[in-house]
């Protein structure tokens, strides 16, 4: 399976040319890229998919599908947790 996750931008960096973020899923973090919202800022939600940023949305949302992701136990399998 790979879902598109919600997360939180918890800090920006330029790598190479391109934009880089930390992503807080819920506690787990990972390195993501944000060549397709390069106006991301830090505090900002989005959904990650295949390491790359490509929806923001709103924190109520991010919540909402991060605890739904978790009762159906899906976010440790797609976070690698």
């Amino acid at each position: 399976m790979c879902l598109g996750i919600p997360g939180k931008v918890i800090e920006i960096w330029e790598e190479a040319g391109t934009r880089m973020s930390t992503v807080d899923f819920g506690g787990t973090t990972k390195t993501v890229c944000l060549a397709y919202l390069p106006d991301m800022e830090i505090g900002e939600y989005t959904i990650v998919h295949a390491g790359f940023a490509i929806t923001r949305l709103d924190e109520a949302s991010a919540n909402e599908t991060l605890k739904m992701f978790d009762e159906l136990g899906i976010l440790d399998e797609e976070l690698g947790a």
